[in-house]
């Protein structure tokens, strides 16, 4: 394996320490530098970033694109899906996983080639996914099945299975890994985050995420044991101990959160109306808003490049029409990226 990509591989699944510097805290702020017109057909979902061959990689409910991190060109379009969501790189194994939540399976590609090599069943509205190097397995959580499933990097694609799936409690969004041995995931119709052992595979804490509610996105400062979960009803951002669940802050944010991610110097909350907000801790257990950028509408998911300092933000232009859920329909062809920097 490439050293520079097993390097970053390690910092994208342990995250990166949230500083509270005095450096940090005159650093300038963030603006959008430019907007990719991507277009193509397809809704989008999670973001996942592969800083070693500096991609980006956007689910696109029927394929997944990668994209140059700098141009924003399309490197590799993997077909074959139903309705995606998310994708987790797992290098040991030269494998990356894409969930296919309507089909209810895993699409495995080749990290090199980005071929497809095949598939694995899951279960229904199978969504988030990460890489746990803890116990060596990518984790997928099903959001109608209320499971986390365990799947073997190297399993054999032809004779081999996903683990068997531990039951939640509730219905889970997504998820995040302190790469010692612990996921934490979002419980959206609980309100809670349900911690899991998982090497033993097994719920060993319930912790409420209240005065927020309705978790969606989740990121962890390991360093620092902090989980930044952006929540929709009410619209905050939960900043809580990762150790014992405590609440640490409750920051407000726009509405429809759907992602939360690190730099290493701040945390970010993407939102569906069209804002980024930006927390970072002026001072110990001292966290605040420190801007709020203006992004587009429907800029609900991003990535976050902190070797780069680059944030990027699916969304595309939207008409009148609505979907049966309410939520704005895309006007075909309009699917782009902002790309926001320092």
């Amino acid at each position: 394996m490439n050293p520079k990509r097993a390097i970053f591989a390690i910092l994208g699944v342990l995250a990166l320490p949230l500083a509270a510097s005095a450096a940090h805290a005159r650093s300038p702020h963030w603006r959008v530098k430019k907007v990719w017109r991507i277009g193509g057909a397809g809704r989008w979902d999670y973001v996942t970033m592969d800083p070693g061959d500096d991609l980006v990689y956007i689910t696109r409910q029927t394929h997944t694109l990668a994209l140059d991190g700098k141009t924003g060109k399309t490197v590799a379009d993997i077909p074959g899906q139903e309705g995606s969501h998310g994708v987790a790189l797992a290098y040991s194994a030269g494998r990356g996983f894409i969930t296919d939540g309507k089909a209810g399976d895993v699409v495995v590609f080749d990290l090199k080639t980005r071929r497809v090599l095949g598939r694995l069943r899951t279960a229904p509205d199978s969504d988030g996914i990460v890489y746990d190097p803890a116990s060596g397995k990518l984790l997928v959580v099903s959001g109608d099945g209320h499971s986390i499933i365990p799947i073997a990097p190297d399993v054999d694609l032809k004779t081999g299975a996903a683990g068997e799936p531990l039951d939640l409690g509730g219905r889970p969004e997504f998820l995040a890994v302190d790469g010692k041995g612990r996921a934490y995931v979002n419980l959206v119709d609980k309100d809670e985050v349900a911690v899991v052992d998982t090497k033993a595979m097994k719920v060993v804490a319930r912790w409420p995420v209240a005065p927020g509610g309705k978790p969606t996105g989740m990121a962890i400062d390991v360093e620092h044991q902090r989980l930044f979960i952006g929540c929709r009803k009410p619209a905050k951002m939960i900043v809580m101990s990762a150790a014992d669940g405590k609440v640490l802050a409750a920051l407000p944010i726009g509405q429809g959160v759907d992602a939360t991610a690190l730099d290493g110097r701040e945390a970010f909350a993407s939102c569906g109306d069209g804002t980024l907000s930006v927390v970072r801790e002026t001072r110990p257990g001292k966290f605040v808003v420190v801007q709020v950028l203006k992004t587009l509408k429907g800029a609900r998911t991003l990535g976050v490049d902190a070797p780069s300092g680059r944030v990027y933000l699916p969304t595309a232009l939207f008409g009148r029409k609505k979907n049966k859920h309410g939520w704005p329909i895309p006007k075909p062809g309009t699917f782009r990226v902002v790309v926001v920097g320092r």
